[in-house]
Parts: C-alpha cells; structure tokens; sequence
C-alpha cells in the first residue's frame, strides 16, 4: 500500500455530499435518489438458495468457488454473451463487483514501465474505487474526460506516446456510470488494438450488462474473443439482479490473469461464503428476474421523459439506471433541489475531477447532475415532479 498517495484522492463523493447538504434542511420530505442501489423484491429461489444453504456458514468456502457456481457464471457468460468460458480457469467469485476492480491493479502494476512510474488509464468522471486502487497499487491515475464530444467514452488514443508506453491497465466502463454510454463494436476493436500496442490490461467494469433500454451492450468478452488476452472483465448481481447486499460478482478474462488474480486474492481477498455462491449460482442461471427489473427501468425512464423531457440537455441513456442531466452547474443544482424539494442528487462533478487545478469548470462533470432511478416508481414521480417545478424556476 502507498497510503501517502491516497492523499491525492479528494473526499469519497457522498461525503462530499453530506457536507454540502447536510447543513441545510429539506424543503420537502427527503427523497434519495442519489445512491445507485438497487431496490426490489427478493427472488424466492434466492431466499430458498440462503435457507438450504444456511448449515455451510460453518464451512471455510473455496477461493474458485462451487461446481454449481463456476457453471452457473459461465452458463450465463455463454447465453448472455455468446462466448465459451473454462469454468475451472477463466472464472472466479467475487465479494461484489468493487472487490475485484480495487485488487486488479495490484497484480498488474510493475515496479517500473518504460522506465518511468506506471500509469493506469481511466474515465472521467469516475467510479471512485478505480482512482483508489491505481493508487494503492502505486501506479499513477491518468483521468481521460469522458463528455458529450466524445459520447461519453474515453478518447485512451488521444493520449501522448509516452503515456500510453507506461500503461499498464485501462479501466473502462460500459454501460458507463454516470452517464449510461455504451462502447460499440468499434470502441472495443479500437481498445484492444491499442491495449495490444502497448501492451496493456483492459479491465472492462460491465456491471451494467444487463441492464439496458435498446438492444444489449456488446460485451468485452464477444469482441475480444478467446483466450481473452489483456483482459479482466467484472460483472455484479448488484445491478444483474437487483441485490446489492448479497456482495456477489463475477471476475472472468485470460487465464494467465486469471491464475496471478486468483493466487493474489488467496492472501487478500475474503472468500465468497457458501450460502451466497449458492443464491448467486441461482441468480446467474435464471432471466427472468432479469427482465422482469429491465422493464421496470424501461418503465422508469418513460416517466422520467414525460416529466423532465423538455429540459435542455435531457437525455435517455442507452444503459444503466442513471440520468446524467446537465443543468449548468451540478453543485448550485443540487443543493437548490434539496433546500426546495427534498429531492437528493448527486452534482456530477464529485465523480471527476478537473483537468486544470483551480478551475472548477474543466471538470467534466462540472455542468451535470447524476440522478439514480432505483426507488418504486410512485417515489420516483414524486421526486421528479418536484425536481420539473425547480429546474423549472431555475431556467435550467
């Protein structure tokens, strides 16, 4: 660990937050739709998996996880993405999609690259976790802006030579959050062709997969094809299925990665317990819980247009669960919908990071509020009617 170093990060996004709002009381009864957890009904094979199940809380779990577990993950990989994974090499248990992006880096990050520290790639904004573990893996954060003009990916070839010599890892996520972009075809093509050059580790942060408005997103997998090769591709039941507290994703990629990731995480990383890969293995082997909350979201979005539709800037993502609205300034934004509506938001720019110090309009999140749509859909109509009057008076 580098401890120094996570000086450099700024406070975590939703302490960041509570500093800005907390001081002030809602003008209306709270609502919260700054945190992206999914809310629902537990499947009752997921709660019949954890009651059969419950006798093995005694038992020490395998760090490759189940038979039942591994074909559960690569039966899905196979259906959802239409690849052939080797359950015994090429797929692994994670404590939740975040543990396994935050280890990533630490079996990827050198002493040296190029003869100079090691960089490693990623989005801004940014999932708070990735700069954390560049970081502490003592490799150094370079921040790509992810805004409209470059529809909200990462432009990683724009990047200097010397740059990208030194990389090592780039993390990319799609459907992104916040702003719920897809990378096409032609963006993992360009990707891995440069990953290649440089030889560089993608580290593809899917979580989203499955949660989509249109067609499915092209997965990492698919377009990288077999042995996957410079990559590690994350996926979570968090978003899947709609349980973030069940802590259970998957970590699949290049078996030599996989081999080094699975072998550090025997030190570091805390076993999945037995009862857990069990629901996770009936999570992972069923779609139709899966569908049943994509139409949910669809559902939730259609609101969100009629009531928020006409606003500039308004847009409906192509995945994910997130508005990413771009009101002007995110931070005014937001605390003016807590002090007049109770409505919680979170301002985009405390998921980036400006590109020029002092200048707090060169972060690209500067001008955006990310708005989650994870509430019972009577809630989420009253927050955004709410959110319509203010935006509304603001002009924005």
């Amino acid at each position: 660990m580098f401890p120094g170093r996570l000086s450099q990060l700024p406070p975590g996004s939703f302490a960041m937050l509570a500093d800005l709002l907390d001081p002030h009381p809602p003008g209306m009864e709270p609502i919260a739709l700054s945190v992206g957890d999914p809310r629902g009904t537990t499947p009752a094979f997921v709660m019949e998996a954890l009651n059969s199940h419950a006798h093995q809380f005694g038992e020490y779990p395998p760090i490759n996880g189940t038979k039942a577990w591994r074909d559960a993950a690569a039966g899905w990989i196979k259906r959802r993405f239409g690849v052939d994974v080797d359950p015994e090499r090429e797929v692994l248990p994670l404590n939740g999609t975040r543990e396994g992006l935050f280890l990533a880096p630490f079996i990827l990050t050198p002493e040296t690259k190029a003869g100079a520290r090691p960089v490693i790639l990623l989005p801004n904004p940014f999932y708070q976790c990735y700069a954390a573990a560049i970081l502490s893996a003592g490799a150094e954060p370079v921040f790509v802006p992810a805004h409209a003009a470059s529809g909200f990916l990462p432009d990683y070839a724009s990047l200097p030579t010397e740059t990208l010599e030194r990389a090592v890892a780039a993390y990319i996520c799609s459907p992104s959050n916040p702003e719920g972009a897809v990378a096409g075809e032609q963006y993992w093509k360009d990707l891995f062709a440069l990953a290649d050059r440089y030889d560089f580790t993608v580290l593809a942060d899917e979580c989203y997969a499955d949660i989509y408005l249109g067609k499915p997103p092209t997965g990492a997998l698919t377009m990288r094809g077999a042995p996957f090769e410079r990559l590690l591709t994350f996926h979570s039941l968090s978003k899947r299925s709609g349980m973030p507290g069940l802590r259970s994703g998957i970590v699949a990629g290049a078996p030599k990665l996989m081999a080094t990731f699975r072998a550090f995480r025997n030190y570091a990383g805390p076993q999945v317990p037995m009862p857990i890969m069990a629901a996770s293995a009936a999570c992972w082997s069923d779609d139709a819980h899966v569908a049943a909350n994509r139409a949910q979201y669809v559902e939730r979005f259609e609101l969100a247009r009629r009531l928020l539709g006409n606003r500039t800037g308004f847009r409906i993502p192509e995945g994910g669960f997130f508005l990413w609205l771009d009101v002007g300034n995110g931070e005014e934004t937001a605390l003016a919908l807590w002090r007049k509506a109770g409505v919680r938001t979170l301002p985009g720019a405390y998921m980036g990071r400006a590109t020029e110090p002092g200048k707090p309009r060169t972060n690209p999140g500067f001008s955006y509020l990310r708005v989650a749509l994870v509430n019972d859909l009577s809630t989420i109509s009253t927050a955004l009617e709410r959110m319509s009057e203010v935006l509304g008076q603001r002009g924005t």
